[in-house]
């Protein structure tokens, strides 16, 4: 066969479902009564958010939409887009308003925009001048604004199961012009699943791969030796939506919290490469700083927040430095989950009990009048005490004597509690 006669465009982008009836998974949401179908079928859109992992479907929704609407469609990457191009689009929808025509705005990988880029939506979704489809695969609840968030509903999107991207595959082959001309005899299906980590785009892309790199053969049978050798290496199955995210995280976590930075890095690893927001690793590092580690070692929580700020501003692939030196210093350093376990307990109590009333001498007294009522009176100001310190009760008097902080034996905060244990040995509270 003649290669220039390969298409230019990929075959994801070539077979992409223009109609609902072509659409492969999620029919959650797009069989028969459910809520995009019926959005769709009724033409009676409103402003939504897709989220979903990679090659679910998101575009594709957005697409048939786009196809089957009486509105004017646009499309933005938050990638490449910024408020210029928004404020382009509604102005837009303005001249549509005026002859009756709605305006639909897709954006990709919506939660790349920045709270002024989202914030500049939000008026022309209120007002209906816009109807805004968003796409993301990060969690909305973190991603996306609140003020955004509450004018727009969020549709879930599932991975696509193993029958869905066998559906795929044969649709594929028997729609495109490319793979239906080539004598493909037998495919291992199973493996090239594997390999896609159930993302459609990835599957695609490697199934037409495969089939043009053997085109010249009279027989194209695609085994797993040949994707081995397109690929060169498998995608991590690590989806950041869904189920691989949450054990990944929980091993890393529990990793660092019983000292093993080999673990922690490989963990770590497998996060890197599955393409997990490195910002999502950070702000897990700077929470179990405090709560599996604390006064321990107090330094963890301001080594943390400076790995989170460095991520921040450095991007990957350096990061992965950053990360890996925070990790190392987290999984080795001394454990404590005393400030963790003192405020739950603390909680716990202003929860399940009546609120106590604040001592008269820890009142403030800015007026007269308080401080005839005693606001502030027989208060002991530590410092002008030997040691800084002076013993007084602090708690509420129905809770004196509580205690919710106790120091571990670890480090740092061992040597908080001998401390503590010297200023209130007369209350014998340690």
């Amino acid at each position: 066969m003649d290669k220039s006669k390969i298409p230019s465009v990929p075959l994801a982008e070539r077979i992409r479902p223009k109609t609902m009836s072509d659409f492969v998974g999620q029919s959650h949401l797009l069989g028969e009564g459910k809520p995009i179908r019926l959005m769709i079928e009724n033409d009676t859109l409103s402003s939504f958010i897709l989220w979903g992992p990679p090659g679910s479907g998101k575009t594709t929704i957005a697409r048939i939409i786009a196809n089957q609407t009486q509105s004017e469609f646009f499309s933005l990457n938050a990638v490449s887009s910024g408020v210029k191009d928004v404020r382009h689009v509604i102005e837009l929808a303005e001249q549509n308003k005026k002859i009756g025509k709605r305006t639909i705005l897709f954006i990709d990988e919506i939660h790349r925009f920045n709270k002024a880029q989202q914030d500049a939506l939000l008026h022309s979704i209120e007002s209906g001048l816009l109807i805004l489809i968003g796409a993301t695969t990060e969690n909305p609840s973190f991603e996306v604004i609140p003020a955004l968030r509450s004018r727009a509903r969020v549709f879930v999107l599932n991975e696509l199961s193993k029958d869905d991207l066998l559906k795929i595959i044969d649709y594929a082959l028997e729609k495109d012009e490319l793979l239906s001309s080539l004598n493909i005899k037998s495919i291992d299906r199973e493996f090239l699943i594997y390999l896609s980590g159930g993302d459609a785009r990835i599957l695609l892309n490697i199934l037409e791969a495969s089939s043009i790199q053997e085109m010249n053969k009279g027989e194209i049978i695609l085994t797993k030796e040949i994707f081995e050798n397109v690929v060169q290496r498998k995608n991590i199955i690590y989806d950041k939506a869904g189920e691989e995210h949450y054990n990944v995280i929980s091993a890393f976590i529990k990793s660092i919290r019983g000292s093993d930075p080999d673990a922690a890095l490989y963990w770590l690893a497998r996060m890197i490469e599955g393409g997990e927001d490195p910002l999502f690793i950070a702000r897990r590092l700077v929470i179990l700083a405090s709560e599996d580690i604390g006064n321990a070692s107090p330094n963890a929580l301001v080594l943390a927040e400076a790995a989170f700020s460095a991520v921040d501003k450095i991007g990957m692939p350096e990061a992965r430095i950053i990360l890996a030196q925070c990790v190392t210093y987290l999984a080795s350093a001394p454990k404590s989950n005393a400030s963790y376990l003192g405020i739950e307990k603390a909680l716990e109590e202003v929860r399940k009990n009546p609120v106590a009333q604040v001592p008269l001498h820890l009142r403030n007294a800015p007026t007269k009048l308080m401080k005839e009522f005693g606001y502030g009176s027989e208060y002991k100001y530590a410092h002008d005490y030997q040691d800084h310190f002076v013993e007084e009760n602090y708690l509420p008097d129905e809770l004196v004597g509580k205690q919710f902080y106790l120091p571990t034996e670890q480090g740092q905060e061992k040597k908080i509690k001998e401390w503590l244990k010297s200023l209130w040995k007369k209350k014998k509270k340690y």
